[in-house]
């Protein structure tokens, strides 16, 4: 029986409280249960005030089987941030907006450069989705087309440095297929439309449900995952929207990534975001998932942000 948990940011309080409340026990610093183990969804670095320490419990209880973790946009840009090409500079470029996302993470291993170093390397060996016969887990979106193509590239789900490379070339089936597993799908607004995001980045593009069935009409409130004011109460063409969708037929799919708030709820009986903004004082969320079919939302556990 698994427990699932959203995105950390940092926050290694509440994930050990959160792992105290699920009922694992701390023992030489590793965290475990008698019959149940943890799958992270990806994003334990960045934004928040202690992330060297949950990065130490969440490696541990992954290296002694506790736990499994996949890797999120945030590790995936870490690691492009520090690889190097042959030509010169990085494949992620050290622009303002870049080291400022990744700044608290450099900050807090100031003298522990080494350590950093093996965190960069333990990031590339984070699975990228963990499917089993009963359920689904990705950063992000669980696109079936992505994932098949990605089983057939990857080793063990995992990226070499080979493919790390290829991935930052864009326009590639292979920067696509990474870019939507770890960061969704997006919608572009039509011309003069543009929000904020909770960062107080300008974008001209929402992130999408990836759920919702796109062959009917559908209009850009109803497609955002994240509540926008003003979003323009128009139908979306569909030569912008996605093909297919996850069906409410298919297997239970949990991710994280979305930076939900309020109530924690179910978008559908087997779509379950984890991901509700502990790094912007909210919570960090997990869901005891036992094997159903159909999700609850009774099942989730969560922890209010301390700081």
């Amino acid at each position: 029986m698994f427990d699932i948990i959203g995105d950390i940011h940092g926050h290694s309080d509440e994930l050990e409280e959160l792992l105290v409340k699920l009922g694992y026990t701390v023992k030489n610093g590793i965290y475990s249960h008698p019959v149940r183990k943890v799958i992270f969804v990806g994003d334990y670095i960045d934004r928040g005030p202690q992330i060297r320490e949950a990065l130490h419990i969440v490696k541990k209880m992954t290296e002694t089987g506790n736990a499994i973790a996949l890797m999120g946009n945030h590790e995936y840009n870490a690691i492009c941030f520090n690889y190097q090409q042959k030509e010169g500079g990085y494949l992620r470029k050290h622009l303002i907006k870049n080291i400022t996302q990744h700044y608290e993470t450099l900050n807090q291993f100031m003298g522990f450069q080494r350590e950093y170093d093996d965190y960069i390397e333990w990031f590339k060996t984070l699975p990228l989705f963990y499917e089993t016969e009963k359920f689904r887990v990705v950063h992000a979106c669980w696109d079936n087309i992505h994932i098949n193509y990605l089983k057939e590239q990857l080793v063990d789900n995992r990226l070499t440095d080979d493919l790390i490379y290829l991935s930052t070339i864009k326009g590639s089936k292979l920067n696509k297929a990474i870019d939507e597993t770890l960061n969704g799908k997006r919608i572009k607004l039509p011309d003069g439309f543009e929000i904020t995001t909770k960062d107080g980045n300008k974008r001209t593009k929402i992130r999408a449900k990836w759920w919702e069935n796109t062959q009917i009409d559908i209009d850009y409130c109803k497609i955002s995952i994240e509540l926008i004011e003003n979003l323009p109460n128009l139908i979306i063409d569909k030569s912008f929207l996605f093909k297919k969708h996850y069906k409410e037929t298919e297997k239970p799919v949990f991710f994280g990534h979305y930076w939900l708030d309020g109530e924690l709820s179910l978008f559908k009986n087997n779509i379950c975001c984890l991901d509700y903004s502990v790094a912007k004082k909210g919570k960090l969320v997990a869901y005891k998932y036992d094997f159903e079919k159909d999700l609850s939302s009774q099942k989730f556990v969560s922890i209010n942000c301390n700081n």
